[in-house]
């Protein structure tokens, strides 16, 4: 078996305190989770922000630049990813479908890697799905996704693809023969977000088979499946994910208490499936971050 490396999903746009009130959601609480993260054996940690007061997912830099500073402070060896996923989404009205709705967020693709573009992390997140995504549609245009590619390689980041059902799978090999992306593209297959691909092994060997020969690739559910897929993707001879932006619960009856124990959990498993784990240090070594 190959060595894999294992991302920690801090916060995602969704989850909230009423579902689980060791949700982090100020800077301190995310670097903290962060670097406990880390510690526990994550070689990566994806991060999304909230505004501190309204506890709703935010996009300003000033947040960010506070996460990344304070994880920088204490490990410079952390691979760090920052979401782009906010900024696509489109709330019609009821009543004129045309008119973007309270909920809408739409925004050129220059305003959703600013952050990226200040901070230069090794990876920025790249969605290419549109989709229904709760009561609203995601949208992402093929010029978008071009444009926000070339812009988050233009500061050395690396983009990471999301992947949420197989036509998502198809821009990809289209942008593939286009020559878009400047090195083996890492990909996400996402599967468990409902309207697109469900969380079963059928699924994941399907999405895994269409994927470019090149990618190095991570797989990884929501919710109750979360543990499951994370073993699924591993046995399949991808990488891994885990953390509070996907599941609620550490096991059966008990929400996560942070981050680090969601870590901790998948490092026990993975070690007990015979698989070795990567640092931080060798997945930079192993990948050219």
């Amino acid at each position: 078996m190959k060595s894999i490396f294992l991302t920690c999903a801090l916060v995602g746009s969704f989850s909230t305190r009423q579902q689980n009130e060791n949700l982090p959601i100020t800077p301190k609480e995310l670097a903290d989770d962060a670097l406990s993260a880390a510690k526990a054996g994550a070689a990566i940690v994806h991060i999304h922000v909230r505004d501190p007061e309204t506890e709703e997912p935010s996009m300003e830099v000033a947040l960010y630049r506070e996460v990344v500073d304070r994880i920088r402070q204490a490990n410079d060896e952390l691979i760090i990813n920052l979401t782009c996923g906010p900024g696509g989404r489109f709330d019609p009205l009821p009543d004129n479908p045309a008119v973007a709705g309270p909920k809408t967020n739409l925004l050129p693709p220059e305003a959703r890697v600013e952050h990226i573009l200040e901070l230069k992390p090794e990876i920025a997140t790249l969605d290419l799905n549109t989709m229904v995504f709760g009561g609203e549609v995601v949208i992402n245009t093929i010029p978008s996704i071009r444009r926000m590619a070339e812009l988050i390689q233009s500061v050395g980041s690396r983009p990471e693809i999301e992947l949420f059902d197989s036509g998502d799978i198809s821009i990809l090999n289209m942008l593939m023969a286009e020559q878009v992306f400047e090195k083996d593209p890492l990909c996400s297959i996402v599967t468990g977000v409902k309207h697109g691909f469900i969380p079963t092994p059928e699924t994941m060997v399907y999405a895994r088979n269409l994927l470019p020969s090149s990618a190095v690739w991570t797989g990884f559910g929501t919710g109750a499946q979360a543990y499951p897929m994370m073993a699924q993707a591993a046995m399949l001879g991808g990488n891994v994910r885990i953390g509070m932006e996907d599941a609620v619960w550490l096991t059966k009856g008990v929400k996560a208490p942070s981050n680090g124990a969601m870590v901790e959990k998948a490092m026990r498993l993975l070690d007990d499936l015979g698989f070795a784990v990567m640092s931080s240090k060798e997945t930079r070594a192993a990948y050219g971050f």
